[in-house]
């Protein structure tokens, strides 16, 4: 037997997860990038280990794009792109979230509803990155070349993708802030 849930998160409810990342980006700013991943890589080794909800797992899945992206030699994000993913990451770097992630069943709730905000946030980015590492895997296997293998990291033809897809990215993002909906990014903070 199974239940589904719908939450809806109301404005009160978003300005409380807005006001955690803004905290949890204070409490975490002396953190390097590799500090931060490191931390979100450790909540998805933590939660590998227990038993949660498939609707938790299928968003903690979602992190681990966020993580690759900033690392990825051949991706190569721009230092304002990857601020936005690290901005976005150090929720999972501060030890101090809402429900302590020992709390059984529920305890990845909270990194769930973040990671799904994140998710939204970075759409563009993530869309981008996913592309990417499409095209590099069918790239490489047509070319005959191991994805895994990292001399393809500087391939002409991945490089002038990934510049494709990066312009690609920005615009995106930067059309859905100027669109009809007025939407802003409201997670992260720059400078």
């Amino acid at each position: 037997m199974s239940l589904s849930i719908t939450i809806d998160l109301g404005d009160a409810d978003l300005q409380h997860f807005i006001d955690g990342m803004r905290k949890a980006q204070e409490e975490t700013k002396h953190l390097s990038p590799q500090q931060v991943t490191d931390a979100a890589k450790k909540l998805l080794a933590d939660s590998a280990g227990v038993q949660v909800p498939g609707f938790i797992a299928e968003r903690l899945s979602k992190l681990d794009a966020m993580i690759s992206m900033v690392h990825d030699a051949g991706w190569a994000l721009p230092e304002e792109d990857k601020t936005r993913v690290l901005s976005a990451l150090t929720y999972f770097a501060d030890p101090k979230d809402v429900i302590p992630d020992t709390v059984p069943v529920l305890g990845f709730l909270d990194d769930a509803i973040m990671i799904e905000l994140c998710v939204r946030e970075l759409k563009h980015e993530l869309d981008a990155y996913d592309d990417f590492c499409d095209f590099r895997n069918s790239e490489a296997r047509r070319h005959g070349v191991d994805p895994a293998d990292h001399s393809i990291e500087r391939a002409d033809w991945l490089e002038g993708r990934r510049e494709e897809l990066q312009d690609r990215m920005r615009r995106r993002r930067r059309d859905s802030y100027s669109g009809a909906g007025g939407w802003k990014p409201t997670l992260f903070k720059f400078g």
